[in-house]
């Protein structure tokens, strides 16, 4: 009797492990990146009520971060600046100004600008901004380089992965206090001396642990 499958078909059930083992590989590698706040995240850059260039007011204009983010050095969360921080320049400067009208509009009503956060982290992710700024690390190493940003955006996936790199080498990000708002910073030659120092005086301890950040 004639064999109905030639003898080449012994190894159509390897070519099928080793395709489904490739799609299977392709699906999920999609998805990973796709997927993920690599990609989905990182460039979010929504259009705001009014506005305002960080590139004119924080490198241009050289005003501290911390002028209008006022509690991030003492509270667990970095303020929306209100508008009464907007108008202690604005009630003098750029009076005629129509890219102004919902600021001056907010100050005369009382009603808040309605800004859309950019850095926005899920409610079972717990931050505290003035934990870090504490331990030495800089407001850029989050959001980025904001004094070129005309719009701001996102820079950081601020996934768990990439939080857990900080926390793991926490000596490679700590610098010293007064370089906290600093951009474009590149750690000095003795980082790893200063901040091994650090370290030990404050004794930090970034935690890895799932209740570190989930509580």
């Amino acid at each position: 009797m004639a064999q109905i499958f030639k003898k080449s078909a012994n190894l159509w059930p390897l070519y099928f492990v080793i395709i489904a083992t490739v799609l299977g590989v392709g699906v999920i590698g999609f998805f990973w990146y796709f997927g993920s706040p690599e990609y989905t995240d990182v460039g979010y850059r929504p259009t705001q009520p009014v506005d305002y260039s960080h590139k004119l007011h924080a490198g241009d204009l050289g005003i501290d971060c911390r002028y209008c983010h006022t509690g991030v050095e003492v509270s667990a969360k970095a303020n929306i600046p209100p508008t009464e921080t907007c108008m202690n320049c604005h009630s003098l400067i750029g009076t005629d100004n129509p890219k102004l009208d919902p600021v001056r509009e907010s100050w005369v009503t009382g009603k808040s600008i309605e800004w859309i956060r950019v850095h926005d982290l899920p409610d079972y992710a717990f931050f505290n901004h003035s934990a870090h700024i504490t331990a030495g690390i800089g407001c850029e190493s989050c959001h980025g380089n904001v004094k070129t940003m005309v719009k701001i955006e996102q820079k950081a996936p601020l996934s768990m992965s990439w939080c857990l790199s900080c926390h793991r080498a926490p000596e490679n990000y700590i610098r010293h206090r007064d370089e906290i708002t600093k951009m474009n910073w590149q750690p000095p030659a003795d980082q790893h001396e200063f901040a091994a120092k650090v370290i030990s005086e404050k004794n930090i301890a970034p935690p890895t642990d799932c209740s570190g950040c989930h509580r």
